[in-house]
């Protein structure tokens, strides 16, 4: 698998037409979805190398990352001429670069595609890495396959079009990166205004979580090791965002990993000696930017078995990444039903 090229930018059109001509094609689609289509390809039409570009459009939110919409996708690069030699951009979220991932990495065999991230959730996380999917039978990123895309090119200038909640969803993923780096990376996450954003300060910290993850995935591309450190509050993450689909209430990705976090930080203490003062500074930070995922005891064993479901778990164990210190990882842990439990009282008791 070859390593992805990650291009920040701050003139994106000017840029685009440079990785788009670094691709030759034969055609060129372009995918985003009615959000992106309508605030973020008007900040790149009207260029003479997009003229001729077939636009697909999919509906928005993580609730349309389906089978349907992956059919809708592929029958129209079907139907618009697509053949092995066509280019895809995917222009938006995590969910259009996850999908559109997987279309262009499935149609005829696997054609070329471009990563143009439009959310913070997506330039640090989901855009970055070759992981591409979609959710299946009610679980997350259930369906996919690795293939990193050509380029991903980064403008936080789009970030200007986000509201604050996708702007929290984001920062939670570098959060996660700071807990699995430096104490002096996750200090400055702990201390950065959200409220009030400084977009240049913001864009020295994306280039930062993007390049601890970059680094992550060069050593271990495949996941088969070190690049478990980035599942980091994921496995209960996943398992709120299920539980919160499955009753009607979505919530974004990234607030479900900041409640992920809360409880596998807890799981770190208990398991691996994680410090009881850097738990209790990260959770009271989660707590006032995120807020809380509401759930009862007796919703307990349904959280446990869409834990049991995670990709990384092996021989019946539900596997955790935990830390024992801020950059200190201990991949492949496990934890009993009782200590999960165990977790989840604490979640429900700190978090109110």
């Amino acid at each position: 698998m070859f390593q992805q090229k990650v291009t920040l930018s701050d003139n994106v059109k000017e840029c685009l037409n440079q990785v788009i001509n670094a691709c030759p094609h034969d055609k060129l689609f372009v995918l985003a979805d009615e959000y992106t289509a309508r605030l973020c390809l008007p900040l790149i039409q009207n260029q003479e190398y997009l003229d001729k570009a077939e636009c697909i459009i999919i509906g928005s939110t993580d609730t349309h990352k389906t089978l349907d919409s992956l059919s809708y996708v592929w029958k129209e690069l079907s139907d618009k001429g697509g053949t092995r030699h066509s280019l895809m951009l995917n222009v938006g979220g995590g969910m259009v670069t996850d999908l559109g991932g997987f279309a262009a990495s499935t149609f005829k065999r696997g054609i070329t595609y471009i990563n143009i991230p439009t959310t913070l959730l997506a330039m640090v996380d989901a855009s970055v890495g070759g992981k591409t999917g979609i959710n299946f039978n009610g679980l997350k990123n259930e369906i996919g396959v690795f293939n990193p895309a050509k380029t991903v090119l980064i403008d936080t200038n789009f970030l200007r079009t986000l509201d604050s909640q996708n702007i929290f969803s984001g920062y939670a993923e570098m959060l996660k990166h700071g807990l699995i780096s430096t104490k002096e990376h996750w200090a400055d996450l702990l201390n950065f205004n959200l409220n009030d954003i400084d977009y240049t300060s913001l864009q020295t910290l994306v280039a930062h979580s993007i390049g601890i993850k970059e680094n992550i995935v060069k050593q271990d591309p495949l996941e088969r090791g070190i690049r478990k450190a980035l599942n980091l509050g994921h496995t209960v993450g996943h398992a709120f965002e299920s539980l919160a689909l499955e009753e009607n209430r979505p919530h974004l990705h990234g607030y479900a990993v900041a409640w992920g976090l809360v409880c596998e930080l807890y799981l770190s203490h208990l398991k691996v000696g994680f410090p009881i003062d850097k738990m209790r500074q990260t959770i009271q930070f989660i707590r006032e930017t995120y807020g809380v995922f509401p759930f009862e005891c007796k919703q307990y064993n349904r959280l446990y078995e869409f834990m049991t479901h995670d990709k990384k778990n092996t021989s019946n164990s539900i596997n955790f990444t935990l830390l024992s210190d801020i950059g200190d990882i201990h991949i492949n842990q496990t934890a009993t039903q009782k200590e999960i439990e165990e977790m989840l009282d604490f979640y429900r008791e700190t978090m109110g």
